[in-house]
């Protein structure tokens, strides 16, 4: 079992499905326990190893998982917070799934490269982690 799997094990513990509040948990839980460069390879590898098992490999999108965990990292860095619920509570814009677009234009996400490779934002940058 991978820590990817453990952090899903432990999220999907209170949960009965896995949306968009449970992809941000599992990533609260991973930057948590063990910072950004791993986050980001763990979470990516994870999804696509998931999406893969689930039937659906081509929902995976490299870009979009990475833009995520540094959003997130980003909001914890700003209130590091020990309870999800109290980060959740905290950061409300990170429940808007089109925030990427504030940093992404659509034709960007939507093209091959993004999916299967990382994509700098071309609207503005991401803040800092």
């Amino acid at each position: 079992m991978t820590a990817f799997d453990d952090l899903m094990t432990e999220v999907m513990a209170t949960a009965d499905r896995f949306g968009h509040r449970e992809h941000l948990h599992v990533t609260w839980l991973a930057l948590r326990r063990f910072g950004l460069p791993e986050t980001i390879s763990m979470v990516s590898d994870g999804l696509r190893s998931t999406a893969r098992y689930a039937g659906v490999p081509q929902k995976y999108h490299t870009t979009v998982s990475r833009a995520w965990v540094v959003l997130i990292a980003h909001h914890l860095a700003n209130a590091p917070v020990d309870d999800f619920d109290v980060f959740a509570d905290g950061n409300p814009g990170l429940f808007d799934k089109r925030l990427l677009m504030r940093f992404y234009q659509p034709s960007t996400l939507a093209s091959e490269a993004a999916r299967t490779g990382w994509v700098e934002p071309d609207r503005e940058p991401l803040p800092e982690a």
